[in-house]
């Protein structure tokens, strides 16, 4: 069974500004063949973490789950944020929001305009 836990530590820890918040928690089923690993690091790193698109964090995703396969394991990869961000509640905040002004209806004039009459072509 590979070491999933210095493998995470090996292609993370380049990348934290903080590399001692870094966790990597494991767990396996009684067969072992379906292995969850959960991973948390400092919110102040997560722009790194994750790259531009996601890209970076994918990459560690795919390296973790080839090892997995190698060993026939079937593997669920997770980013764990222990402390909840701000920008949610902020979202929350915005939602609300954006639902109120919804409930608002204003009612606009009517401008009654006159259709063109369609003119008939004789051949």
């Amino acid at each position: 069974m590979p070491d999933y836990n210095s493998l995470i530590s090996f292609l993370l820890k380049p990348l934290l500004s903080h590399p001692d918040a870094l966790r990597v928690d494991f767990e396996s089923n009684s067969k072992s063949d379906r292995v969850w690993i959960r991973v948390a690091f400092d919110p102040e790193d997560r722009g790194r973490v994750f790259g531009k698109g996601g890209r970076t964090i994918q990459a560690v995703r795919t390296v973790v789950m080839t090892a997995a396969q190698e060993f026939g394991h079937s593997t669920r990869f997770e980013v764990f944020d222990p402390t909840p961000s701000t920008t949610s509640d902020d979202s929350q905040n915005y939602n609300l929001e954006r639902q109120e002004r919804q409930e608002v209806t204003v009612e606009r004039p009517r401008i009654n305009v006159e259709k063109p009459k369609r003119r008939e072509i004789i051949n």
